[in-house]
């Protein structure tokens, strides 16, 4: 399956007319709900995820999932330990309301396969939507890339019956891609960066993340591009020595990773880095601009050009989106 390009689920007991316009949708991903927002369509949104929290009137639909993670867990380690007993043993760290989406009836069904971590696993979905009466149109959106978020968008207006609008907005995020690049391309230099994507125990960013650093004019040898986030050692982290850090940990708004990184259990090297010597360890909304593969991850590029070179492009994200920590 190529990335961003996802894939379509009919149910057993029934054909869909792959022309028909969806009337009701249910979307089971922040991301894919802030694409449903901003393609217009908010009156076809029937039901969205506990964490749809972007646009604010995403909050007043019905939610037809929950996590399983403990309440009052917000430290990177026990939400780590959390997660990684629930997916040893084979449990989901969501839980579907069946009841609910049954009622909501949706057509539509935004879905992914990418991270069980990050959303209600696709087998969940599927068991859910066998068990709906009639047909069904699943939309598992599998971005890896700048342009497979690109690529989702494209796909989401195609199905919901509104292609224009979604290449409209698609031209306009090519637009701003190019012209963060091209104003980046300028800078004298690319400071070694390293993006974390988990604090404790600390994880590279994948996928999209690397390649927002290069086009922001920044150099990220830990992160893969395409390639999910992994695991890593401090004893790798010290032998990179970055010159920038930038802190993004999933799902963390601002404010959890300010928190977060004063509490964080950093080793005695932590300090002796060039970045933090330097003055350049940054806090970020990750969960607003960078973990969630909608429109808003060019704001995030926006944001890390800003933050690598500030020469360029004037702080305007500063404050409401990321912070400098040291």
């Amino acid at each position: 399956m190529e990335p961003g390009r996802g894939f379509l689920l009919e149910p057993e007991h029934g054909t869909e007319d792959p022309g028909a316009v969806p009337l009701k949708i249910c979307s089971l991903l922040p991301s894919a709900t802030e694409i449903v927002f901003t393609l217009g369509l908010s009156d076809e949104l029937v039901g969205v995820t506990h964490e749809c929290d972007f646009p604010p009137a995403a909050g007043r639909l019905p939610v037809v999932t929950r996590s399983t993670l403990r309440h009052g867990t917000r430290d990177s380690r026990n939400i780590h330990h959390h997660i990684s007993a629930a997916l040893h043993t084979g449990s989901s760290v969501y839980v579907l309301d069946q009841e609910l989406l049954e009622r909501l009836d949706p057509d539509l069904i935004l879905t992914q396969e990418l991270c069980d971590v990050c959303a209600v696993s696709y087998e969940l979905v599927e068991q859910a939507v066998q068990r709906l009466k009639g047909t069904r149109r699943v939309l598992s959106l599998e971005p890896t890339s700048l342009p497979g978020i690109l690529a989702t968008i494209e796909q989401v207006g195609a199905v919901a019956g509104v292609p224009d609008r979604a290449a409209t907005l698609v031209a306009e995020l090519r637009r701003r891609i190019a012209a963060v690049a091209e104003k980046a391309a300028k800078a004298t230099r690319r400071p070694r960066v390293f993006v974390m994507e988990w604090l404790d125990p600390p994880f590279t960013a994948g996928h999209w993340v690397p390649e927002m650093v290069r086009l922001a004019g920044g150099l990220d040898t830990l992160g893969r591009e395409g390639q999910p986030s992994s695991p890593i050692t401090w004893s790798r982290i010290v032998e990179y020595d970055p010159e920038v850090m930038v802190l993004i940990p999933c799902g963390f708004t601002l404010e959890q990773t300010v928190e977060e990184a004063a509490k964080a259990h950093f080793p005695e090297e932590w300090g002796r880095l060039t970045a933090n010597r330097g003055a350049r360890v940054y806090a970020v909304n990750g969960s607003a601009y960078f973990n969630r593969p909608g429109p808003r991850i060019v704001d995030g590029l926006e944001i890390l050009a800003e933050i690598l070179h500030p020469g360029l492009f004037p702080p305007r994200w500063q404050g409401t989106a990321w912070q400098q920590l040291a």
